[in-house]
This record gives C-alpha cells, sequence and structure tokens, in this order.
C-alpha cells in the first residue's frame, strides 16, 4: 500500500524538494495535492485531511511588518487543520515543522512553539500522531532570498550585480534542504509519532565564512567558467545552491575562446578545481540523448563540432529554455540541478559532444531520473 501524503506549504522553499522527492519514489509514496486557497475554504481542507495517512504542515509566515500577524497566522493555520482533522475523525500522522527559534521571544518562535503543542495534544486525544520537528537553519535550491536564507539572499545579490552585507558575523547552525527532506521521509516510513524531534544541524560556519566561498564561486564559476575546488560535501551544496540563482537563459550558451594557427584550432574545454569524469560523444542528425535530471550532479556540455540543441526545464514548472550550439564558435551549457535535460543534433552531420561531470558514474547511486524536458 502506498503512503498518501499531503503537504501544506508544496509550494514554499522546502515543500517543493520534499514534493519533488516524493515524486522520485512513486511505487512508495501517493502525493495528495495541496493548494493555499484550501486554508481560506474549511471543506477543501477537509476533503484534502480525509485522503492523507501523513500531513506534513510546513505551511506559515515568518516575516511581516507586523510582529503579532506573524503569530496570530501561524497559530490560526494550526487551528484549522486540527479541526479538520477532527472533522472526519482523522489518525493521520502530522508532521509540524517546528524551528530552532521556539525558545526565542519572538512572535514567529512562539508560534512554532504552540502549534507543535496543539498537534501533540490533538494526537493524545484522537489517537493519531504527532511529529514536532525543530529544524535548523535551512538553505539550498529555490529559496526565496530576503525571505527563507541569507544564503539565499548572499546567492541572488552575487549573481544579479549586487554586493551582499554582513549584519551580524555570527556562527550559524545549517542543514541542507536535501538533508532535512531524507529526515522528513524517514520520519514519514517509521511512522511512530515523536512530540519533540530535534534536529541536529550539519555545519555550524561563520556568516562571513560563507560569504567569500559565495563570492569565490561568483568570481570564478560566472566570471570566468572555471569549476571551483569543492573540498567537502557543504561546499558541493552551496555550490549547487549557488548556480541555482545564475540568469540561465542569459548567461549561456557560453563561448569558448578559440586559437587559430595554421595548424588549425586549439579550444580549452574546462578548467577544474575538483575531479569527475570526462566523456565524449557523436550524436547521428535528429536524435536526442539525455531527458533527465539530477539532484546533485554538476555537468557541462560542450559542443565542438555540429549543430545542438539544449534544452533545461526546471521539475514542477512548464517552461523550456532552448540554447542553440553550432561548432563553428565552440560553446558550453552547465546542467543545474533539477533540471531536466536532454540535448539534438539538429544539424545534417554527427554532433560531437563533450560532457564533464562531477563524479564518476556509479549504477547503483547514478542520480539521474528520467523525464522528458
Amino acid at each position: 500500500m502506498k503512503i498518501k501524503i499531503g503537504i501544506t506549504g508544496q509550494q514554499g522553499f522546502i515543500g517543493k524538494h520534499l514534493y519533488n522527492t516524493l515524486g522520485l519514489s512513486p511505487e512508495e509514496f501517493e502525493r495528495i495535492d495541496f493548494n493555499r486557497n484550501f486554508f481560506e475554504d474549511q471543506q477543501e481542507l477537509v476533503n484534502f485531511v480525509a485522503q492523507c495517512d501523513v500531513i506534513v504542515h510546513l505551511a506559515a509566515l515568518n516575516k511581516h511588518n507586523d510582529p503579532q500577524m506573524i503569530y496570530d497566522n501561524n497559530v490560526a493555520l494550526v487551528h484549522q487543520l486540527i479541526t479538520a482533522l477532527e472533522s472526519v475523525q482523522s489518525k493521520a500522522h502530522v508532521i509540524f515543522s517546528s524551528s530552532s527559534q521556539e525558545e526565542r521571544d519572538n512572535p514567529y518562535g512562539k508560534s512554532k512553539k504552540v502549534g507543535r503543542e496543539l498537534f501533540n495534544n490533538w494526537a493524545i486525544k484522537s489517537g493519531g500522531k504527532a511529529t514536532g520537528m525543530v529544524i535548523p537553519n535551512v538553505f539550498g535550491p529555490f529559496g526565496h532570498p530576503y525571505y527563507n536564507s541569507f544564503i539565499a539572499t548572499f546567492c541572488h545579490q552575487l549573481t544579479h550585480h549586487e554586493q551582499p552585507k554582513i549584519d551580524s558575523d555570527g556562527l550559524i547552525k545549517l542543514i541542507y534542504v536535501a538533508d532535512l527532506v531524507q529526515l522528513i521521509i524517514k520520519e514519514i516510513k517509521q511512522a511512530k509519532g515523536n512530540s519533540l524531534l530535534e534536529i541536529a544541524h550539519t555545519e555550524e560556519l561563520k556568516v562571513s565564512t560563507i560569504l567569500l566561498l559565495l563570492e569565490k564561486y561568483n568570481e570564478q564559476y560566472v566570471k570566468l567558467g572555471i569549476i571551483p575546488e569543492i573540498n567537502n560535501r557543504f561546499e558541493l551544496n552551496l555550490f549547487n545552491t549557488f548556480r541555482c540563482y545564475m540568469d540561465i537563459k542569459n548567461h549561456y550558451p557560453v563561448k569558448y575562446t578559440q586559437h587559430t594557427d595554421a595548424r588549425g584550432v586549439f579550444v580549452e574545454i574546462i578548467r577544474l578545481g575538483t575531479g569527475g569524469q570526462v566523456s565524449f560523444s557523436t550524436t547521428v542528425p535528429g536524435i536526442t540523448r539525455g531527458n533527465h535530471f539530477h539532484t546533485r550532479k554538476i555537468e557541462r556540455f560542450s559542443v565542438i563540432k555540429g549543430k545542438a540543441l539544449i534544452q533545461l526545464r526546471r521539475i514542477g514548472t512548464t517552461e523550456v529554455m532552448d540554447f542553440y550550439l553550432d561548432g563553428n564558435e565552440p560553446a558550453y551549457v552547465d546542467m543545474p540541478i533539477w533540471y531536466t535535460h536532454n540535448i539534438k543534433n539538429i544539424g545534417d552531420e554527427d554532433l560531437y559532444t563533450n560532457f564533464w561531470i562531477n563524479e564518476f558514474y556509479d549504477p547503483i547511486d547514478a542520480d539521474t531520473y528520467m523525464e522528458v524536458v
């Protein structure tokens, strides 16, 4: 039996990552779609709740000009959800995203603590299950700048020709959004409930240390096309986060510098601060390769002969970006994570393509998911 899972805040930062990751295991999970308008129509909310074995409650307000509005809104959402659960006598497992700000004297932290306690009380009375996850600062691709995290803000500013400023250079406890999603999925599978589940941070770094790394990525990767040195998993996650804030439409394709003399042409394909695997392919006219995406890999397609159409589409969206490349002017396009991509030979001769990826291919853990662009 598939586990039926609904996510309030499905369109938010963590919600989208959780929704998309659950979609990678359709044999295990059935996603029950949530619309933010359900909180404005109690019957719609009741219908949603009635379908769910598990509800991950992520919907919340964390910034507003009126601090009291943050508290009132977040507590009201919890009450509405509990009312809907009670109306259908649901015994669902509710996973509530609380925050490490619970103990701080601010409306957001207070609203999270109250919400967690309300769900625990509901579970005791109803026979359902409740898990209150106390979560540190979360970062990752597609977070909203000036809202979700300072890392999102810094990435946006650097890729849009602005200089970030540090207000307070303290130590920040962090967790990458993909790691948090895996912990949520683990809790879904265990189905036990836990009134207070404190999620451990995976990194603790100063704001200035993170900014220095992001500035390096901007200088080396955006301006020079160099894959920067990546020393650990945190730096890989940070770099992949940074890449997703670039103006992809206008940045690619990037043309190579050609060095021409009597012997012919020399083109430098890639400068690496990290390892990986380089491959080469020929593609006959009319054939398309790819139509898949990655969740952690860094990948570069370099067209060196022939004519190609490279297409990208972010998972969960419909907009397709088209990039036309010609071997007469060698160029490359890098593949952001969570973007399905392909390459098609649109010319009359064989297409020659150089592929670089930052890790060796492992058929057991390929990080490759098929989806047509």
